[in-house]
């Protein structure tokens, strides 16, 4: 990671992992949320939107966790998946039953 020099970078390359090291460098640099997400070439409201999660994950603001996000994600994955499955099985039966009607 570059380090930050009188408002310009030391380093002109700048390679984010996550938007854990911007929320950290945006607190360590004193500088504002606009002029972050300019030196970093991400929008403002990507930087915005990282620093709220990155307060909600330590307890600072009200909300669901990275965690809990997560969590919940693949929850409605799980619930999609198996309403499909329902769904298939519904129409095996009605099938089936077709089929002993028939004989």
């Amino acid at each position: 990671m570059s380090v930050w020099r009188r408002g310009e970078w030391a380093g002109r390359v700048i390679r984010l992992s996550s938007g854990k090291e911007a929320v950290e460098l945006y607190r360590s640099s004193g500088q504002s949320l606009t002029v972050i997400a300019r030196e970093l070439g991400i929008a403002l409201d990507t930087l915005r939107a990282w620093v709220k999660q990155a307060d909600v994950d330590v307890g600072v603001r009200e909300g669901l966790t990275t965690g809990e996000r997560e969590e919940l994600r693949e929850l409605r994955q799980k619930v999609r998946r198996l309403e499909q499955e329902r769904e298939i099985l519904k129409r095996a039966v009605v099938l089936f039953a077709a089929e002993t009607e028939t004989r």
